[in-house]
């Protein structure tokens, strides 16, 4: 008879996030791993101490994730940022399970916004955005932050079916974003 295949610990990562993916990460436990393994529990518990283990290693991939999706841009919109924008909002209508792991658990650990909106943490967005907006690295950290603000709250309200998703919509609130920190940065003189 074939040795059965080693289920490894990479193996059990990906399907707990596919879990939360699907399912929601609420239900990520050692029996819904194993079943989407199609395994018995044993090597889940062989590989991971504790099951919150096995959720924060998925809370990881899925925020691998999502900044791939949301980085990855096609120029279907007239401004690079304008189009992150809508990707982080389309992965909220596409991946809500996914999305409210990310950033409505008690998994999602970045702190205050400050601590995680650097130019360390987002330097080729604020290179973008200084190009684009003609500013200095200072002045995309404001712009962004007051963007990244409004996009956030409308993707969680889309995530957590509050809202109903209307491109047309979102593209003028984040339009409107975005040029209204850019009117307050030259009426203060900053620009």
């Amino acid at each position: 008879m074939p040795a059965k295949a080693k289920v490894t610990k990479e193996m059990i990562i990906e399907a707990a996030f596919e879990v939360a993916r699907e399912e929601g990460a609420e239900n990520i436990n050692a029996r819904t791993v194993s079943k989407k393994l199609g395994c018995s529990t044993q090597p889940v518990l062989y590989h991971f101490e504790r099951i919150e283990d096995v959720r924060i290693a998925a809370h990881k991939k899925g925020s691998e994730f999502h900044i791939n999706y949301v980085t990855n841009l096609s120029g279907n919109y007239e401004r690079p940022m304008l189009e992150m924008g809508m990707r982080y909002i389309q992965f909220a209508v596409e991946e809500k399970n996914l999305f409210r792991f990310l950033f409505h658990s008690n998994y999602y650990t970045s702190g205050c916004i400050s601590d995680w909106l650097t130019e360390e943490n987002l330097g080729s967005v604020f290179s973008v955005l200084k190009i684009q907006a003609k500013v200095e690295t200072e002045q995309a950290y404001s712009i962004f932050s007051q963007i990244f603000l409004v996009t956030h709250g409308i993707a969680s309200l889309l995530a957590n079916n509050a809202m109903i998703y209307d491109e047309a919509y979102c593209i003028k609130t984040l339009s409107n974003a975005y040029f209204g920190a850019m009117y307050l940065m030259k009426e203060r003189n900053l620009l």
